[in-house]
C-alpha cells in the first residue's frame, strides 16, 4: 500500500496505508496495544515517541496449533456441494497460503477508517474473532472489510492470546500472582482500553463503541460483560453464535464430578513438561513448541483453556451474572445459524455437549439422554427433534446439538437483556449454500462473509446473496450507530421484549418469526438454568418493597 498521512496516538506517530480498492480508506495494521509476557496479565505497550512507526503490515498472530483450523475449513469445503474440480481448486488456494508469522508477544490490533479528517466522529466496531479460544487472529482475510467502513464506521480487529498461552491456570502461577488464567480475556479488555484512549485520532467515537464477535469471540463478549476490568469500555454488543452462559469452570474447585478445577487441568497439562515443584519462572522457560505439541497430544485438556471464575479477575460465572442482571446495561443484537450442529456432530456424536458420544442401540441412547436431562424432558426432546429411530437419530441429534451449543444460550442472554429493559434484537441466519448437493445447511460461521462482505472468490454467490449481504451490513452498522438495526429500505426488525420471543430470519427475504423452536429451547433452557443454579447457587430473592415512608435500598449481589 502507498503510505497514508501520519496519525499521532499515545505511543507515538503511526503511518498506515491507503487501501488498494478504495483510496478513501486508510489501514493501520499491526499496532501494539499491550505487551504480552507468558502467563502474566498484559502490560503497557511499547512507546516510540517522535519516531514514526510504519503500520501497513499485520503484526504476528498469537502462537497456536494449526491443525484444527484446517480440519474445520475442510469440512466446509466438503459440505458446500462443490464439484470435484472446485474442491481441488479451493484446497490448492488454501494450501498455497503460507503460515503467517506468530509470536507470544502478539497483542496487535488493526484499524480501518475513512474518517481521518471527518468533523463528526464515527461509531466504532471492535471485532473479536472466533476459534474456540484456541486459534484465529484479527488479521484473517475474511475480517478485512471495506464494506462496513463504507457504511460509516471505524473498524478495529484484534489479536488475543489463545489456548494454553491465553488461559492456562496452574498452582505455581497462582502462588506468584494470587490467581492464574484469564490472560486472553484481559488482553481483550486491554484492547478496548486502547480504543478508548486512541480511537478518536482515527475519526472514531470513544463514546460509541460496539464490540462484536462470532463463536468464541461472541462468548468473549459475554465474558467481558461479567469482567469488572472492562466496565465502561463498550456501549453495545453483537453476539454471533456464542455466549458463555454454560461455562462453569472454576480456578480451584471442580464444578461437577468428572470436571477438573482449572488449576488441576493446567497441572496435568504441564506434568510432562515441568516437575511438580516447578516455579512460575520454570514454567515460563518451557519452549513454546513443546506447549503446542502438548496441546495436540492432550486435546482432551484444551477445553479447560477458557475463562475461569477465580473470585478476582472474573468474580462469578457468566450464566449467573446474566441470570441476576449483574451485567452492563447495553443494547444487544444476538443470534445463531439454523444448522449450527452440522460441523460439530461428527466429532461429538451426541445431541448435547453435556455428554459426548451418545451411541449404541436406541435404548442405550435414550437412557443416556435421560441421565442428562431427566426422563420426561429427554422423551420430549427425542420426539421434538425426531430422534425416534436409529435411522432418524443423527439428523435430529445434529439439530439438537446446534441448539444446545448455541441457540439456547443466545435466547437466554437475549431474554435476560430485554428483561433488564435494554434494546434487544435476535436473528436466525437460515441461508444455505445454493448447490443442491450441499450437506451443511446454514452452518456455523456461515454468516461471516455476509456481515463483512468478504465472500471467497470462486464460491457460488447469487444475486439474493448479494442483497442479503448489503442488508446485513446495514443492520449491523445501523445498530452500531444507534442501538437499533432498522433503517431506510430495510425490512422492519422488531425488538425482543421480556415477553415476546421474536427473531429476524436472515435469508433472501428477511422477515420476523415468533416462537423460534420455542418448546425445544424451553426444555434446553430449563436444563441450563438448573446447571447455573447448581454451580452458582440460586438467584437471590428480590427484596420486599419498602414500607410507606421508608427509603428503598439497592440489593448487593455477592460473588461466587
Amino acid at each position: 500500500m502507498e503510505i497514508s498521512e501520519p496519525v499521532r496516538i499515545h505511543q507515538g506517530i503511526v503511518v498506515g496505508g491507503i487501501n488498494r480498492e478504495n483510496p478513501a480508506i486508510r489501514e493501520f495494521n499491526g499496532i501494539p496495544y499491550a505487551t504480552a509476557q507468558r502467563w502474566s496479565p498484559p502490560s503497557a505497550p511499547p512507546q516510540w515517541g517522535a519516531t514514526s512507526r510504519d503500520v501497513r503490515e499485520f503484526g504476528p498472530e498469537c502462537i497456536q496449533p494449526r491443525s484444527r483450523y484446517g480440519s474445520f475449513v475442510n469440512q466446509i469445503i466438503d459440505g458446500m456441494g462443490l464439484s470435484y474440480f472446485e474442491k481441488v481448486a479451493a484446497r490448492i488456494v488454501i494450501s498455497a497460503q503460507q503460515t503467517p508469522p506468530e509470536a507470544e508477544d502478539c497483542l496487535f490490533l488493526n484499524v480501518r477508517t475513512a474518517n481521518l479528517k471527518g468533523e463528526t466522529p464515527q461509531p466504532v466496531m471492535v471485532w473479536l474473532h472466533g476459534g474456540a479460544h484456541q486459534y484465529g487472529s484479527g488479521s484473517t482475510a475474511i475480517y478485512q472489510s471495506n464494506a462496513l467502513v463504507e457504511k460509516g464506521v471505524v473498524l478495529v480487529t484484534i489479536n488475543y492470546r489463545l489456548g494454553a498461552f491465553g488461559y492456562l491456570a496452574h498452582p505455581a502461577l497462582t502462588e506468584e500472582a494470587g490467581t492464574s488464567g484469564n490472560y486472553g480475556l484481559l488482553d481483550q479488555a486491554a484492547a478496548l482500553a486502547w480504543v478508548h484512549e486512541n480511537i478518536s485520532a482515527f475519526g472514531g467515537d470513544p463514546a460509541n463503541v460496539t464490540v462484536f464477535g462470532e463463536s468464541a469471540g461472541a462468548q468473549s463478549i459475554t465474558e467481558l460483560m461479567a469482567l469488572p476490568a472492562a466496565d465502561g469500555l463498550f456501549h453495545k454488543v453483537i453476539l454471533e453464535s456464542g455466549a458463555s452462559t454454560g461455562n462453569v469452570l472454576h480456578l480451584k474447585r471442580a464444578p461437577y464430578p468428572g470436571v477438573l478445577a482449572a488449576e488441576e487441568a493446567g497441572a496435568d497439562f504441564l506434568s510432562t513438561l515441568a516437575p511438580p515443584a516447578a516455579t512460575a519462572k520454570d514454567l515460563r522457560a518451557i519452549p513454546a513448541a513443546a506447549i503446542i505439541s502438548r496441546s495436540d497430544a492432550r486435546a482432551d485438556l484444551n477445553g479447560y483453556f477458557l475463562p475461569v471464575v477465580d473470585g478476582r479477575v472474573l468474580p462469578r460465572t457468566i450464566g449467573a451474572a446474566f441470570r441476576d442482571g449483574d451485567v452492563p446495561r447495553v443494547a444487544m443484537l444476538a443470534g445463531y445459524n439454523a444448522d449450527e450442529g452440522s460441523l460439530f456432530y461428527g466429532d461429538f456424536q451426541s445431541p448435547t455437549i453435556l455428554r459426548p458420544q451418545i451411541t449404541g442401540t436406541l435404548q442405550e441412547r435414550e437412557k443416556a439422554l435421560a441421565e442428562v436431562f431427566g426422563r420426561n424432558p429427554a422423551k420430549a426432546l427425542q420426539a421434538l427433534y425426531g430422534m425416534d429411530t436409529l435411522e432418524t437419530w443423527d439428523k435430529g441429534a445434529a439439530d439438537m446439538l446446534g441448539d444446545d451449543l448455541f441457540g439456547v444460550h443466545m435466547r437466554f442472554v437475549g431474554r435476560q437483556n430485554a428483561q433488564n429493559g435494554e434494546p434487544t434484537y435476535l436473528y436466525h441466519f437460515t441461508r444455505v449454500p445454493p448447490s443442491k448437493k450441499q450437506t451443511i445447511g446454514a452452518y456455523h460461521a456461515a454468516e461471516l462473509s455476509f456481515v463483512f462482505d468478504t465472500h471467497v472468490r470462486g464460491m457460488k454467490i447469487t444475486d439474493s446473496d448479494r442483497r442479503l449481504t448489503d442488508r446485513m451490513g446495514s443492520y449491523w452498522t445501523n445498530f452500531a450507530r444507534t442501538g437499533n438495526p432498522n433503517g431506510n429500505g430495510l425490512p422492519e426488525w422488531p425488538a425482543m421484549t421480556g415477553d415476546d420471543d421474536v427473531w429476524m430470519k436472515l435469508d433472501a427475504q428477511p422477515e420476523p418469526i415468533e416462537g423460534l423452536r420455542a418448546r425445544k429451547l424451553d426444555i434446553l433452557e430449563e436444563a441450563l438454568r438448573n446447571r447455573i443454579d447448581a454451580v452458582a447457587g440460586r438467584a437471590p430473592e428480590p427484596p420486599p418493597p419498602p414500607a410507606p415512608g421508608e427509603n428503598a435500598t439497592v440489593p448487593v449481589l455477592g460473588g461466587e
